[in-house]
């Protein structure tokens, strides 16, 4: 409980904004797997453990049923068995709509193992752990309802530990009589739920060959050979009713590709390749938010191939264009933003966030329509802008009017432009010119963003910081006292420290920024290049510093 409780603490001071701090309030107390009793009726729809961890995904686990068919009112005898677990879940479910809710009624073969839980408006229709004992075999009995549909199919959320779970683990369909045959084999094993459908191997890489003739291809970089160490491909070859699909590139973890609406991940039709103990496993999921991708029970992919070698993952499948049984599945003939991103991948084939910004094309694209070659971008537009801008800003012009203002003013004292000494007017326009930029430069990742981004750590905060800063500075040039008043000396020192203020958290900012994904910076390269200006600007300083100092020495100023 005090766990729980300092976890909750952590939530509130770690995610800004209430909603946040309420939803992880939620996942810590609320009876979904964090707790030992197994009242899991929050997780009712989606059968998924808020525990902030993705599912894996190869079940080690089988449900198996004493029957094939079924009539109204029947009873039908359900095994979980497998290795040791903790906490279960299981619930039945229309087999052509997996998304429907759950059917049907449980009755208990033990008491002190397994509970009867109500989802929905239906009564004992899921049956999940009493306790954390550990247990290797769940039997219960499932009684048909009078309005069944004619197939039904088992799932089940098996949780070994916290974070180590599977969700929707798909078991035998049952039939009424005369019903159409099952399409899922009675026993679920885990190669069956890895893909249903044969899987085979390469026996060489793809070829781009055909890429902008008969398939459409994206690659990165542009042109690159699928062959290459270095090479992302996808490509789309349509083949009748069914598109034929290859996704290349060098990853030991997974590799992934999106069909999305817009620009955002979200609401999005995802399929992966995941690289574990020397195989790859093609999976299908839907992704929702910036959540882990929800796995599909079911696989809609054929004629499934892979390849493990010389550092490249590459994976081949073939679905329907139209897959209107399977709901989260778009139609291929139509256009969308095409991702394409790569990973981790660990133990159990459970993946990781990308480390680096997924492809993203430019533009929305129909794969089953005229083939093209093309390429995409890691890195937004506007956040290459608000990059350029802001280097430009803090490297260059406030670099430049500093000098100015500290080294020329003895120089160009007797030189006037526009009615005002030289040296004030070129550093006043670079100065106004800094603050544009930092405005301008400012305001590209909201309008990127849509709004606040929770992802990019201290860099947005400091970012805010700064423009304050320059803002403030401008205002306070803009009540500059005369030379001779009284107060001139205080303006002096107030100016100076914010705006060495501004320019040291300015370049702190930049050099956290040029870490974050959406910039796609080589790395280490752009450190070594943002040192390098760092320490010749500071070099220029202190050469002006000897410089004066000795025409001072010399009576020369």
């Amino acid at each position: 409980m005090e766990r729980k409780f300092i976890s909750v603490l952590l939530a509130w001071m770690e995610l800004p904004g209430l909603a946040f701090a309420v939803w992880m309030l939620i996942c810590f107390y609320a009876p979904v797997g964090g707790y030992p009793n197994g009242k899991v009726r929050e997780a009712c729809t989606s059968m998924i453990p808020c525990h902030g961890s993705s599912p894996q995904l190869l079940p080690k686990h089988t449900i198996t049923v004493n029957g094939t068919e079924f009539k109204p009112g029947d009873s039908i005898e359900v095994h979980l068995s497998g290795p040791v677990f903790e906490g279960f879940f299981i619930q039945a479910r229309d087999a052509e709509h997996l998304e429907s809710p759950a059917l049907g009624s449980f009755m208990l073969a033990d008491r002190r193992a397994s509970q009867l839980l109500t989802c929905g408006r239906t009564k004992n229709s899921a049956v999940s752990h009493t306790s954390k004992a550990k247990k290797q075999h769940i039997k219960v009995y499932w009684i048909a309802p009078g309005d069944a549909p004619k197939r039904v199919q088992f799932l089940a959320t098996v949780v070994k530990k916290y974070r180590t779970f599977w969700v929707k683990i798909p078991g035998p369909i049952v039939s009424q009589p005369n019903a159409l045959s099952p399409a899922t084999p009675l026993h679920a094993t885990s190669e069956a739920v890895a893909t249903s459908h044969p899987v085979s191997y390469l026996s060489k890489p793809f070829n781009a060959s055909s890429c902008g003739r008969t398939k459409f291809c994206i690659r990165n970089p542009s042109n690159c050979d699928p062959e290459s160490a270095s090479c992302f491909f996808l490509s789309f070859q349509q083949e009748g009713s069914s598109v034929f699909i290859e996704m290349s590139g060098p990853s030991e973890g997974y590799l992934a590709f999106a069909l999305s609406h817009d620009q955002w991940m979200g609401d999005d039709d995802a399929y992966l390749c995941v690289g574990e103990d020397h195989h790859v496993h093609t999976v299908t999921a839907y992704l929702k938010g910036r959540s882990p991708p929800v796995l599909d029970s079911e696989n809609a992919l054929e004629d499934v191939s892979w390849r493990l070698a010389d550092g490249l993952l590459q994976c081949s499948f073939r679905r329907s264009i139209h897959l209107p049984a399977h709901k989260g599945r778009f139609n291929l003939n139509a256009s969308y933003y095409i991702f394409l991103a790569d990973g981790e991948a660990s133990e159990g084939g459970v993946i990781h966030k990308h480390q680096q910004q997924p492809l993203i094309t430019s533009g929305m694209y129909n794969v089953t329509g005229l083939p093209q070659d093309i390429g995409g971008s890691r890195s937004p537009r506007l956040i290459k802008a608000h990059g350029a801008l802001m280097f430009i800003a803090w490297i260059t012009t406030v670099s430049i009017g500093v000098i100015v203002a500290r080294f020329f003013k003895p120089v160009w004292s007797y030189s006037f432009l526009f009615g005002k000494e030289m040296w004030f007017q070129v550093h006043r326009m670079l100065m106004l010119t800094t603050v544009m930029l930092t405005g301008i430069s400012f305001v590209l990742p909201f309008i990127y963003r849509g709004g606040w981004s929770q992802q990019a750590g201290f860099h947005p905060y400091l970012g805010c910081t700064v423009m304050a800063l320059a803002i403030f500075q401008a205002l306070m040039a803009g009540f500059r006292p005369s030379r001779h008043a009284p107060r001139r000396q205080l303006f002096n020192w107030f100016h100076w420290s914010t705006g060495t203020a501004a320019r040291i958290l300015a370049v702190v900012t930049m050099f956290l920024g040029m870490n974050l994904a959406a910039l796609d910076l080589p790395d280490p390269w752009d450190t070594y290049t943002m040192i390098a200006f760092v320490t010749w600007h500071v070099g220029i300083d202190v050469l002006l510093e000897i410089h004066s100092y000795c025409l001072i020495r010399k009576g020369l100023l």
